[in-house]
């Protein structure tokens, strides 16, 4: 009888845990951004590389003079390219923290099995920020691809999937201020930062622009949809 009833209290034990735990996982702030300017495929250019070096300074890298992190330190940071690691990959090491790779590689890939593989790796980003408890009420740092943050052509070309962090992360679901429905080509100098209430759907969105002013004068800062001097254009790609 003693085995019986310890076997039952138990039992009762897990169903009240079951209960009382959150329906919905979610970090409670997710920050996003681009990677810097790149010099081709796999390296960023001197730009981009600088602007790594004012992000470490200014918002995101220990220490910061304008830390974005004011809720509480970062959890994780995340990368999805070559591009997109090696940008965070100083700023993470700030912190003494790893970048968690889910790394696609351009090399040796048509453009369509590229784009599937962004696809994958952004839904299975996107799939483990929602259900691991573990990111419940932190702060996590994506520096991603800007076709798979946000691109109406995108989300078009797959209409039986989600395939961005606008659909994966909910933020199609917001009205007031609405969400970009693409990140311009000609942006590296912006965060969206989101903010989640208990049941894992935004309550807050904000655009924040990088902005250095005359300590990084060669670090652009050009308003949303707006080229970039035509300087940096000359030594990297778009």
């Amino acid at each position: 009888m003693k085995a019986s009833s310890s076997l039952i209290k138990a039992f009762v034990l897990v169903i009240a845990l079951l209960f009382t735990m959150p329906l919905f996982a979610a970090p409670a702030q997710i920050i996003i951004l681009r990677h810097g300017e790149k010099r081709n495929e796999f390296d960023l250019c001197a730009t981009g590389k600088l602007r790594s070096k004012a992000l470490t300074e200014y918002y995101l890298g220990q220490g910061a003079k304008s830390s974005l992190f004011t809720l509480s330190p970062p959890a994780a940071f995340f990368a999805i390219t070559l591009h997109t690691l090696e940008f965070i990959g100083p700023i993470a090491g700030t912190w003494k923290m790893p970048v968690i790779a889910y790394v696609v590689q351009a090399s040796h890939k048509s453009p369509s099995a590229l784009t599937q593989s962004l696809n994958q790796q952004t839904q299975e980003l996107a799939k483990g920020l929602f259900e691991n408890p573990y990111w419940n009420g932190k702060t996590v740092v994506l520096s991603w691809e800007h076709f798979h943050i946000a691109n109406a052509e995108l989300e078009k070309s797959f209409p039986n999937q989600e395939v961005t962090l606008r659909q994966l992360l909910k933020l199609d679901t917001l009205k007031d201020p609405k969400v970009p429905k693409t990140w311009p080509d000609s942006n590296y100098d912006y965060f969206w930062i989101i903010h989640y209430n208990a049941d894992g759907l935004p309550e807050k969105f904000e655009v924040v622009q990088q902005i250095f002013g005359s300590a990084y004068p060669k670090v652009p800062t050009n308003k949303w949809g707006e080229p970039e001097p035509s300087s940096i254009l000359s030594t990297c790609i778009p």
